[in-house]
């Protein structure tokens, strides 16, 4: 299988941190994308992915029949069905929650990099600050949430604690500002511990 990725991406992380936890990580060759689309921001395309993918964005994975497979949420899944993994809880009640998890972590991601578009990518005159307010105050809500969950999380690895991983490493990365940790000391003691993990420790951004 290959994948390809960009470092700074954070559903790039999770497609290989899901990889590790999954013990398939080496089956699978990194390929970087190109640094006109680092630096194109949402209005890039990777012209090799574009061939597969006509979205032409990461994570895409292909597999060995050279089949493309687009979007975190999809390639996690599929690794987890080839390799026979838990990351997607087959009991129902787990199952619904996992992925209600993993729909409120990608959410965050998305604002997130919303709001930072905005300000990278926009002339400072023609930024809209209520746009980037209406962002910034989405990944507060889910902070919100991963607090008053942590304490359930325990040692519980699936698709939605990877994702909820994610979305705070890729908060360190683009926005040390926001002090995510200040008055979530449950949610900040959970992602140290999960930092921990091997699967978790091997992969990082940036």
């Amino acid at each position: 299988m290959k994948l390809y990725q960009s470092a700074t991406s954070p559903f790039v992380l999770k497609v290989r941190i899901a990889a590790a936890e999954l013990g398939i990580l080496d089956q699978i060759e990194m390929l970087d994308v190109s640094q006109e689309y680092k630096s194109g921001g949402p209005l890039a395309r990777e012209q090799n992915i574009i061939r597969s993918n006509p979205l032409g964005q990461v994570p895409t994975l292909l597999t060995e029949d050279g089949a493309a497979i687009a979007d975190s949420r999809v390639i996690c899944e599929y690794l987890n069905h080839r390799a026979g993994g838990t990351l997607f809880p087959t009991e129902p009640a787990a199952r619904w929650n996992a992925l209600t998890e993993q729909t409120f972590g990608d959410g965050l991601l998305d604002a997130a990099l919303l709001a930072r578009y905005e300000g990278l990518l926009r002339d400072e005159a023609m930024r809209w600050e209520r746009w980037i307010d209406g962002q910034i105050a989405k990944v507060r809500a889910v902070l919100d949430i991963i607090e008053g969950k942590a304490p359930s999380f325990g040692r519980r690895v699936d698709i939605g604690t990877i994702t909820f991983f994610c979305g705070l490493a890729y908060l360190d990365l683009r926005f040390a500002d926001l002090n995510w940790r200040d008055g979530r000391p449950l949610a900040a003691a959970w992602f140290a511990r999960l930092s921990q993990r091997p699967a978790f420790a091997g992969q990082k951004l940036g």
